[in-house]
Parts: structure tokens; C-alpha cells; sequence
């Protein structure tokens, strides 16, 4: 299936799942995490607090609550620290483990945001390259768009998606 880029509110997106680039505690937090939390409603604080947390690079689902989505896969990205602490490792793991979680729950589509680019520092043209490699290396047949908020984001995954 495609990988194609949008810009916009990933809050908006009607696909099957769409990805929250969360914190370890699972917990609501800034930017995109925050903008999910809002939008979803109170419940997904409940159910986030009932799974507990999530280790970085790896990838737990929730239902959609409000939003368009059926599901919500959270991931939680590294924290940039230069690039020699297994950052890239990890944040392709995000990707991938993202899709795996959401295969699984029957999710045909999935729409992503740029995973750990935000308040965790990672450096937007790295981790462009990383999304988009990750996600055609393991999609599958899974339609997966990558959200971009800022038109520089979409044009990163745009020059690299041709």
C-alpha cells in the first residue's frame, strides 16, 4: 500500500489508527500527545492509566474514544541525545512496532506524526528519513500516511516519498 504525506491536525485524520507520540507514563502530556488526550476525551486518560506506561521504542493501543480513528497507538520515542545512545535504533522501532500493534488489532490504515521531533530534540531531517524508511520497510499492505504539522515536516517526507 501507498505511504503518502499530509500537513495538518493529526487529531482530524479519519484512518483506522492514529499514532501518539507519548511519554514512558503513558501520561497527557505537550504538543501532539496533549492535542490526542484533548481531542480523544477523559477516557483515554483512564485507559492509558490502566495500561500503566510503555518502554521508548515500543508501542501499546487504545481505542479512539472521540476521535475519527478507531484506535490509538501509543509510542514513545527517544529523547535526542546526540545520536550515540541507540536513538535511531529506537525511533525505528516506534515505526514498526506501531504498525505490528496496529496489524494486530485489524487496522488497515494508520497515520503517524513526526515521532519524537517535538519537546524530545530529535533533529526533523534524521528523523524524516527514519519514518520513512521504517514505515515502507514494514507496512505491509497497510495504508500509512505521515502527518506533518509544520510545512517543514511535510516537505522532508515529501522530498523523500518523491
Amino acid at each position: 500500500m501507498p505511504v503518502e504525506t499530509l500537513q495538518g491536525d493529526i487529531t482530524s485524520v479519519a484512518t483506522d489508527a492514529i499514532v501518539n507520540a507519548a511519554n514512558t507514563r503513558l501520561a497527557r502530556g505537550a504538543g501532539v500527545c496533549g492535542a490526542i488526550f484533548a481531542a480523544a476525551g477523559p477516557q483515554l486518560d483512564a485507559a492509558c492509566a490502566e495500561i500503566g506506561g510503555c518502554a521508548t521504542g515500543d508501542a501499546v493501543i487504545t481505542p479512539g474514544f472521540a476521535l475519527p480513528a478507531r484506535f490509538i497507538v501509543h509510542t514513545v520515542g527517544p529523547v535526542w541525545q546526540g545520536g550515540g545512545h541507540g536513538e535511531p535504533g529506537l525511533l525505528a522501532s516506534c515505526y514498526r512496532r506501531s504498525l505490528e500493534v496496529a496489524r494486530a488489532a485489524g487496522a488497515g490504515s494508520i497515520a503517524f506524526p513526526a515521532i519524537s521531533t517535538g519537546i524530545f530534540g530529535y533533529p526533523a531531517d534524521a528523523a524524516a528519513d527514519i519514518a520513512v524508511n521504517a514505515v515502507r520497510e514494514h507496512a505491509g499492505d497497510m495504508l500509512v500516511q505521515l502527518v506533518a504539522f509544520d510545512a517543514l515536516t511535510h516537505g522532508l517526507y515529501a522530498a523523500r516519498l518523491g
